[in-house]
């Protein structure tokens, strides 16, 4: 990990601070302060292992999937397990390692453990969400499954299951 000088520490501040106002915004379902979190041409890539990956262009698409997905549930709780950021002048990198607490309509309490790997960019003086990639780490509930880490990620691994 590389030094930072002041404006690099208060850049990884804020960026740090943005990973929790989404955190924060979602799990409030405030979906227009989720979209203000997003660069108007952000793509967000998705990747369940259980269905094709597929993409979400902007912050309207970005914020309307999300609603959808949280419809069914009764309780949501987004929770940040473990974050990091890195940034060269206006832009930005990270991973956030995250936990989804979920009890749905039906009653049946379920976890799912995930990973966004992101892109940031400083506009104006704010930082906002660039670009990311979700890929599921793991779910409970009445079907337990656990995924390899994603090949981007340098160094990882993970025994088989």
């Amino acid at each position: 990990m590389r030094e930072l000088d002041d404006a690099g520490t208060r850049a990884v501040v804020a960026i740090g601070r943005l990973q929790a106002a989404y955190g924060d915004a979602v799990t409030r379902r405030a979906w227009d302060d989720v979209r203000a979190l997003f660069e108007p041409d952000a793509v967000v890539e998705i990747d369940t292992h259980t269905r094709p990956v597929f993409t979400l262009a902007g912050p309207d698409a970005i914020a309307d999937f999300i609603e959808r997905s949280l419809d069914g549930f009764a309780f949501f709780e987004f929770a940040i397990l473990n974050a990091v950021a890195d940034v060269e002048g206006d832009a930005g990198t990270g991973r956030v390692y995250i936990c989804e607490l979920r009890h749905d309509l039906a009653g049946v309490w379920t976890q799912a453990y995930g990973l966004y790997q992101d892109r940031y960019a400083r506009r104006d003086g704010e930082w906002r969400i660039a670009g990311r990639r979700y890929d599921s780490l793991a779910r409970t509930g009445p079907r337990i499954e656990t995924f390899a880490m994603p090949a981007s990620i340098s160094g990882a691994t993970r025994p088989e299951a």
